[in-house]
């Protein structure tokens, strides 16, 4: 018990710390504390250099110090290779979904559409649709266009038919400003016409693909009868998707300037394949 009680007194019993002049020994300074209040003071120390040096750590460039841990241009590199990952994967995937429409088509199967997520931010309940003074001029425009449109592709169902004896309905009417040359490995050509123009469907056919690329921005392929593809690039938007019906001088897109190679303004990029061969689309519409 007295070694107890001895053990308790010492934790409350002060100490002085006391600092003197030399020459003088007047006392400069001097603070008084328990055994207690000093323990305490020690513990406050230790966990405010703990936390201070932490958050130099988390929030300064101090951390770039520490062995293993990496520099900026090392983390710059690490995104930028996730960012190219990412935009990889989305391309292959686009690749896939081609393939699997096309292979779709050439066996009579329905083409696979590419589902997107809904977006649960919107409220789908209270949209309305309205008709517009442009939806109605543009629904105008195109009635007027196609009602001398005399287009049948039912009777064309000869594998060596004569693409000259085809009706093909121009996509937009322009000038033309790049001709069909295979030796610089240009396969299409290039119309100048107004910015947002529609892209019209040149024969019946169906969509096989839809998607972006970097050197032509957003594209749309349309597949018809007679082992005929068409191809349209550099749109602004497009209006169809994989899986989709159009006919002749239907409405698939609208004119603009995506891609950041092989473009130099608002223009479309049209191709006409036909048996896995481009074909010179001059020699059968007149742009």
């Amino acid at each position: 018990m007295v070694k107890t009680d001895t053990k308790r007194r010492s934790w409350r019993d002060k100490y002085r710390f006391a600092i003197y002049n030399d020459k003088t020994f007047e006392e400069v300074w001097r603070i008084r504390m328990t055994t207690y209040n000093g323990f305490l003071l020690l513990v406050f120390l230790v966990l405010f250099i703990v936390g201070l040096t932490t958050i130099l750590i988390s929030f300064t460039n101090l951390r770039e110090f520490i062995p293993g841990y990496p520099d900026g241009n090392t983390r710059r590199n690490i995104i930028m290779n996730a960012l190219r990952l990412d935009s990889l994967e989305n391309e292959l995937e686009l690749r896939d979904q081609y393939f699997a429409n096309l292979n779709a088509i050439i066996s009579g199967r329905e083409p696979v559409d590419r589902v997107a997520g809904q977006d649960t931010t919107a409220n789908y309940e209270d949209i309305t649709f309205n008709y517009s003074s442009e939806d109605s001029l543009l629904r105008l425009q195109v009635e007027q266009e196609e009602q001398y449109n005399l287009t049948f592709m039912a009777g064309y169902n000869d594998s060596n038919i004569n693409l000259s004896n085809i009706h093909f309905y121009p996509p937009v009417k322009g000038i033309v400003s790049g001709h069909f040359n295979p030796r610089t490995r240009h396969y299409g050509t290039d119309i100048v016409t107004s910015p947002k123009a529609v892209v019209s469907a040149t024969l019946d056919g169906t969509v096989i693909f839809t998607g972006w690329t970097m050197e032509t921005g957003w594209v749309i392929q349309l597949q018809h009868s007679n082992n005929l593809i068409s191809v349209y690039k550099h749109n602004a938007t497009l209006l169809k998707e994989p899986g989709d019906n159009v006919l002749a001088g239907e409405g698939i897109a609208v004119v603009g300037d995506s891609g950041e190679l092989y473009t130099s303004g608002p223009h479309l990029h049209f191709e006409i394949w036909h048996n896995g061969e481009a074909v010179n689309s001059e020699n059968y519409i007149l742009f």
